[in-house]
């Protein structure tokens, strides 16, 4: 939440930039840690999501292992002192030189997610005298019911096995000797809020997984992947997810055997909640129908709203009083656009703010997962720069 005595603090900075509310991530990353080692859980964070220094190094110090998905992330990981025994290398299009960078750096697991896949690292591994472990990522067919942009678990997406394709993957592990079959992997989307979802995840898992035993392999590792979502209309009432429902979800639906372990790899809920893109208001144009607030930050530095139709809270923090509270009783609906030279350039429409002036802050709240990441320089812009609470 804004107050009066950090909007002064802003007022000295050259907009725009991310604000990290470091408080809120070591809270959130407590509450993850707390509620997984209930069960025994272990937990990857997505790198995907953010690597932030501060960010990676917060998470880090938790003990959290890493969830990769290039080998540039993989690299970063060990830097920034991930547990190599705990970091595992995702993604559906692994070059030669990432996969080698990866068996250099002795990681825990690679993801597999092509029969082609296993057998190029079976070839890389094999040239190093190395034995690779793997774990095969399938598409359990499971409708996470969340934007098809970032739904991935289903059958038409470029990601993972389909069970059609089982066999051949069975087969191609027997006669692969520089690879471990250490486990199986599923991930079925992003932003998922209904835990009836990760339910009938559990389901699948527990079929596939009875599959691979009944073949004569050994499971030791059930990836459940992430995709738990955060609350983007509330961020100050519910700004840590609800890990203990989450994990108990698995624990009551997912059947683990006593020699095996569950992996997770949560992004977005461990980090959303703990950013907010700070903006100035450059222009106010006021129109007969619309009144639109353009602001110096756009696409470039928050692309989300303009590729998912994302929803983020957008607040004029430089209208706060001492308590938090609105200054102003008039509010106008406004479009909150950036200065981009797309169409699309385009926060949310109808936003209903007190009325704003050149010059007021504004912050696009829960902006810390896929928001600095994502970032580019389209139009030459600057590189945005980053804020913390401490």
């Amino acid at each position: 939440m804004f107050t009066k005595d950090i909007t002064t603090r802003f007022g000295e900075i050259e907009t725009p930039f991310y604000y990290y509310n470091l408080d809120v991530l070591r809270d959130t990353l407590q509450a993850c840690q707390n509620a997984a080692q209930k069960y025994g859980y272990h937990v990857h964070y997505a790198m995907k999501a953010n690597f932030n220094p501060k960010v990676l190094q917060t998470i880090q110090s938790y003990g959290f292992g890493a969830d990769c998905v290039s080998g540039n992330e993989v690299k970063a990981a060990i830097e920034y002192g991930f547990n190599k025994d705990k970091v595992v290398f995702a993604g559906v299009g692994k070059s030669d030189k990432e996969i080698n960078l990866a068996l250099d750096a002795g990681i825990f697991c690679f993801n597999v997610e092509s029969v082609q896949e296993l057998l190029v690292i079976n070839d890389l591994a094999g040239a190093k005298g190395q034995k690779a472990n793997v774990a095969i990522r399938i598409n359990p067919n499971v409708d996470a019911h969340t934007h098809h942009f970032i739904t991935t678990g289903l059958e038409e997406n470029k990601f993972g096995v389909n069970v059609w394709q089982l066999p051949d993957v069975a087969d191609t592990l027997r006669n692969c000797k520089n690879l471990n079959l250490l486990g199986i992997h599923f991930h079925i989307g992003s932003q998922i809020t209904d835990l009836e979802t990760f339910k009938t995840l559990c389901t699948r898992v527990n079929e596939l997984s009875e599959w691979f035993e009944q073949k004569g392999f050994n499971i030791k590792v059930l990836n459940v992947g992430g995709g738990f979502g955060v609350n983007y209309y509330s961020p100050d009432h519910d700004n840590i997810a609800d890990f203990e429902a989450y994990f108990k979800v698995f624990s009551d639906f997912l059947n683990v055997k006593p020699n095996q372990e569950v992996h997770f790899e949560l992004g977005r809920a461990l980090v959303a909640q703990s950013a907010s893109l700070i903006a100035r208001v450059l222009y106010v144009k006021n129109g007969l129908k619309k009144n639109f607030l353009i602001l110096d930050a756009g696409m470039t530095e928050l692309i989300r709203p303009m590729l998912y139709q994302a929803y983020h809270q957008i607040e004029n923090i430089s209208r706060l009083s001492v308590a938090g509270s609105q200054l102003s009783d008039k509010a106008i609906i406004y479009d909150v656009v950036g200065p981009i030279c797309e169409s699309t350039d385009c926060f949310r429409k109808d936003v209903e703010l007190p009325e704003s002036f050149r010059g007021d802050l504004i912050a696009v709240r829960t902006a810390g997962a896929y928001g600095e990441v994502m970032a580019s320089h389209y139009n030459l812009r600057d590189q945005v720069q980053s804020v913390y609470s401490e």
